[in-house]
């Protein structure tokens, strides 16, 4: 039996308060620090991976997903602003209805004029859907753990699919990922979009 859908997003809306009322740091995790906005709305509070974020409405529309590879040289610089190779958090637009999304973290891959170019990140395990997942159009590569996650788990990050993110409404930098993981994750990115 399905759920209304009203009744739907308002259970989402209470579950995603209610977590944000009983969210606690990591033991020996300083909190994270509020990305600093520069114009456009104040940056949403941080959340915990699979919550559904703040509302798209917040942020506008989105601008749509990169045609083409910006320059991905590894350059991060944890100093507040978003850079390629580090994990940031973001809200990300679903594909097939961008008036959607999910709050998760996103790495970095480069710039595209004011705009990030990113990669979603997900902790579930497509390796055992793997062929399921190539039917849907959906490529991924797995990149290990990381504090992006604050419950340890592995996690895999999407290649064919290219967000352009305004920084501005980016809420934490979530790590830095290791050069030669991030080159591998570059070199799948390649294959998928010549």
């Amino acid at each position: 039996m399905t759920m209304p859908r009203r009744l739907s997003a308002a259970l989402d809306r209470i579950t995603s308060a209610l977590r944000e009322l009983t969210r606690h740091e990591p033991r020996g995790a300083a909190p994270a620090a509020p990305r600093r906005s520069r114009g456009g709305p104040s940056p949403a509070p941080d959340r915990v991976n699979g919550d559904r974020g703040p509302s798209p409405a917040a942020y506008g529309p989105y601008a749509g997903d990169a045609t083409t590879l910006p320059d991905t040289t590894y350059a991060p610089a944890v100093d507040g602003d978003p850079d390629p190779g580090e994990i940031v958090w973001a809200w990300v637009p679903f594909e097939e209805d961008s008036t959607r999304g999910k709050d998760r973290p996103v790495l970095v891959i480069g710039h595209e004029g004011d705009l990030l170019v990113a990669l979603q990140l997900t902790s579930q395990d497509h390796d055992r859907d793997e062929e399921e997942e190539r039917r849907a159009g959906r490529e991924w590569v797995d990149i290990g753990t990381g504090p992006w996650d604050r419950r340890g788990r592995p996690s895999e990050v999407r290649v064919n699919r290219l967000l352009r993110l305004d920084a501005s409404h980016l809420r934490r930098e979530g790590a830095v990922l290791a050069r030669e993981r991030y080159e591998e994750v570059i070199a799948e990115v390649r294959r998928h979009h010549r």
